[in-house]
């Protein structure tokens, strides 16, 4: 726009409309620039846009591929029959960390890679209850100490822990992820191996009852052939009991503390007993130490029966294991193993007790003694018993006794006093020691309540 005094000249107004063009050229050369700029922003966004979306591509894509090694190698170890030792060595190559595999009892199942310790620590079983509540609460998985665990627990029911050993706090979220699909490969594969092992156990609990209950021999080398069980060794029947929360949990605990023995077995029930046909004799000690490693505390009893030639002694075996369990109940110390081939003496005191004879031996030979504790609160009965455990010995007797050796001459000689017995002559003294071990197998809780209170 332009203004003046007068009319502009013609070649004033060629003028101003020359320089009205280039204005106008200006202003679009200007108006074009502003496009070009705005269009090379938003292009340059563009980039910087897609090249975030091309890493975060590319670390998905990395992801997935380390995801889908851990399923490939975790499934390769269970197709390839590995069972859990093959997860646990998959786990350990996946993610570098010690691997180790527990029972819901916090028994070890198996070990991958270095610093196994040795021997494994157990936790008391209050404790590992505690732990498997804690890691319920967690979804399942937590850090706890040194270690990262992981319930193994296909249904409501716990099966066991996987245990990442991480010390130096090193764990990824890639070893999370193996370790989380590998409690889930191997929820699976202890599922099997439990359906497999019910399947066995219905078939092996039919045969045991089946020989117990006496069954022909041909038919029951054929059923233990199925079961891959050589039922043509010498074999013993051992019956045990428990109480309380283990009592469940006994059978699991009879086969792994059999196997710990290198006993091979069949495992079965009768009422509330869990049989063992092992194939051979069992350590009493030995066995009933190794169950009550697994349980925990226990309160189990164990009879061991004789050796079983063939099928058709396993009736006799069954009735002498009962019968070697039920003396070892009636003992002072209930808890325990007892194996009919040692019980000796107490076989004898056990066969004459249900005709009442042992009860009529012992009142004969003791029941003056009897009476005279029961009316005068003494302990003359403990007194003779220890007397003649020890041989006659008086210093034995008298520290056995807790007593001085002349409070145990004056006992003595009130003892024969009492009962006009001579013990020097051997003939006595044999019936006296046999109706005081037969008054301690009648009256264990007697006995223990006399030692407690006043020895």
């Amino acid at each position: 726009m332009v203004s003046a005094a007068s009319a502009p000249s013609k070649n004033q107004i060629q003028l101003l409309t020359i320089l009205a063009q280039l204005t106008g050229a200006a202003l679009a050369h200007a108006a074009m620039h502003d496009r070009d700029s705005g269009s090379a922003a938003k292009l340059e966004r563009a980039n910087a846009d897609l090249e975030v979306a091309n890493r975060e591509l590319v670390t998905t894509v990395s992801r997935l591929q380390r995801q889908t090694n851990v399923h490939e190698t975790l499934s390769t170890a269970v197709a390839a029959g590995m069972g859990e030792q093959g997860i646990a060595d998959a786990l350990y190559d996946l993610t570098g960390h010690s691997v180790g595999i527990e029972d819901r009892f916090g028994n070890l199942r198996c070990w991958a890679g270095p610093g196994q310790p040795k021997p494994y620590p157990k936790q008391s079983a209050d404790a590992r209850e505690l732990l498997l509540h804690e890691l319920a609460a967690q979804t399942g998985q937590a850090r706890i100490g040194g270690r990262v665990l992981t319930l193994v627990q296909p249904r409501a029911e716990i099966l066991g822990v996987l245990a990442l050993n991480d010390p130096d706090v090193r764990v990824t979220e890639d070893n999370l992820f193996a370790l989380r699909y590998g409690s889930t490969v191997l929820a699976l594969e202890l599922s099997h191996q439990r359906a497999v092992a019910e399947i066995e156990l219905n078939l092996s609990r039919d045969l045991v009852d089946d020989l117990l209950a006496g069954t022909d021999r041909d038919g029951a080398y054929a059923r233990a052939d199925a079961l891959g069980h050589d039922l043509r060794r010498p074999h013993h029947v051992v019956v045990m009991q428990s109480t309380g929360r283990t009592e469940s949990t006994l059978p699991v605990a009879a086969g792994r503390a059999a196997t710990a023995l290198d006993l091979n077995y069949l495992l079965g029930r009768h009422a509330d007993l869990v049989v063992l046909l092992t194939d051979g004799r069992p350590d009493p000690r030995a066995l009933y130490h190794a169950i009550s490693e697994i349980l925990g505390r226990t309160t189990s009893v164990i009879g061991i029966g004789s050796r079983c030639a063939v099928p058709n002694d396993f009736p006799q075996s069954f009735i002498e294991a009962r019968r070697a369990m039920n003396i070892r109940l009636r003992s002072v110390s209930p808890e325990g193993a007892a194996a009919f081939d040692e019980l000796g003496f107490y076989r004898l005191i056990d066969a004459a007790h249900g005709h009442g004879e042992v009860e009529s031996f012992v009142r004969e030979w003791l029941g003056t003694l009897l009476d005279y504790d029961d009316s005068k609160n003494s302990e003359l009965v403990m007194t003779l018993s220890d007397y003649l455990e020890c041989g006659g010995n008086y210093d034995e007797s008298a520290a056995a006794l807790h007593i001085h050796r002349s409070t145990l001459r004056y006992r003595l000689a009130r003892i024969a006093e009492l009962t006009g017995h001579d013990l020097r002559k051997v003939d006595t003294r044999f019936n006296l020691h046999a109706a005081t071990r037969a008054w301690r197998f009648l009256n264990p809780d007697d006995w223990a309540g006399i030692r407690r209170n006043g020895l």
